[in-house]
């Protein structure tokens, strides 16, 4: 089996393509979902979060989350040393997911496969690329949260235009190309991959 990642910067459209190659039966781990679900389930990390972040991390079993954004991703040391605690699991958990998978090729979505070392585990990374303007006007409206939060967390990311040279294949998600084409063909591309 063929393991895909599948990555770009925030508001660049992953979910969007994700979710268009579960429509064509691909079967997708979404890392940012585990990462959220795994911040809520596993009792050392939650203790470990705890202690680094303080107990409002915590409201209740829910990490909360406006209280880590506010600290992290106005500090690159703290976005890192989150990061330090959480991608362990996360990466466990996409390895251990994608062992259990039959499909002729999976694909791992995250957002930070290269700032994590984890895309030279995988056969071929697809990037998500998008204008600049674009992913901050989505994810403002997305995560109602202001140009510049978004700004400061488009900063703590590996710049586009590098992410995407390192990828195997890039689809463009700027609202003037067609979408589903561009992933339909690298779908044909990717099974045919699998067959040689």
């Amino acid at each position: 089996m063929i393991k895909v990642g599948l990555t770009g910067g925030i508001g660049s459209g992953k979910s969007t393509v994700s979710e268009i190659f579960k429509t064509l039966g691909v079967p997708v781990f979404d890392a940012d979902a585990a990462a959220r679900r795994i911040m809520e389930e596993d009792l050392e990390l939650i203790a470990s979060i705890k202690k680094t972040f303080g107990e409002e991390s915590y409201t209740g079993n829910k990490l909360n989350r406006k209280y880590i954004a506010d600290i992290v991703f106005k500090d690159k040391y703290q976005l890192e040393l989150l990061n330090s605690l959480t991608h362990p699991a996360t990466i466990k958990a996409a390895d251990e997911w994608m062992q259990q998978q039959n499909a002729p090729y999976c694909i791992k979505e995250a957002a930070l496969l290269f700032e994590a070392g984890t895309a030279g585990n995988l056969d071929y990374v697809i990037g998500v690329k998008a204008l600049e303007a674009l992913r901050i006007k989505r994810v403002m409206q997305r995560d109602n949260i202001t140009r510049q939060e978004v700004l400061n967390r488009i900063g703590k990311q590996i710049d586009q235009d590098i992410k995407m040279k390192l990828c195997d294949f890039v689809l463009i998600n700027d609202e003037q190309q067609l979408l589903i084409p561009q992933v339909l063909e690298l779908h044909k591309q990717l099974v045919v991959s699998c067959k040689s």
